[in-house]
């Protein structure tokens, strides 16, 4: 069942935190780093977890991460590491908090050598996922096929973030052509 048909036939309100983000996050591009950064950050502690957890406790992860601001996550040191480990509002999870804040040194590189981490994804686009997640895995840490994947289709480098008959589908194609055009 894709995403689209799951935010459709809910009929739980404790899920509804799922149509918010189909209808108006999923598949749609992302042009600010902090907030592309943001979104790996997310996408990486959904490993083994459920979206729905990542989704409730995203406020408490831009809070904890300075709103995901790559610059002070790049700074974070042992201090920092102990106080993510210690916050409840997020998942403490070593190896994924210092995939964080690596991957966050890795960006600043990347913005000093293409000028954004968009302009880097760009770059880089289009691709296969099998290719996309070769790069990924070479460059940034805790990146396996599925979160890559899940990043890549979320801000709409991958297909099939919706299905064609979903609403969302069409919207998300006039957002991406709207930025084209602007570009």
């Amino acid at each position: 069942m894709s995403y689209c048909h799951f935010v459709k036939n809910n009929k739980d309100p404790k899920k509804d935190v799922h149509k918010e983000y189909h209808d108006k996050h999923y598949g749609f591009p992302i042009h600010d780093d902090n907030e592309l950064f943001g979104r790996l950050i997310l996408e990486i502690n959904q490993a083994g977890l459920s979206w729905e957890t990542i989704l409730k406790k995203e406020e408490s992860f831009r809070k904890a991460y300075h709103n995901f601001d790559i610059k002070k996550v790049a700074k974070y040191g042992e201090k920092d590491r102990g106080r993510l480990m210690g916050d409840a509002g997020i998942i403490r999870n070593r190896l994924k908090i210092n995939a964080a804040i690596e991957n966050a040194k890795t960006i600043i590189q990347i913005q000093k050598e293409f000028g954004s981490y968009e302009k880097w994804l760009e770059r880089h686009h289009p691709k296969t996922k099998e290719e996309w997640v070769k790069l990924f895995k070479k460059t940034f840490k805790f990146t396996g096929g599925e979160i890559v994947n899940e990043f890549l289709m979320s801000i709409g480098y991958l297909p099939g973030a919706h299905i064609k008959e979903c609403p969302v589908y069409d919207v998300v194609l006039k957002k991406k052509s709207m930025w084209r055009k602007a570009k």
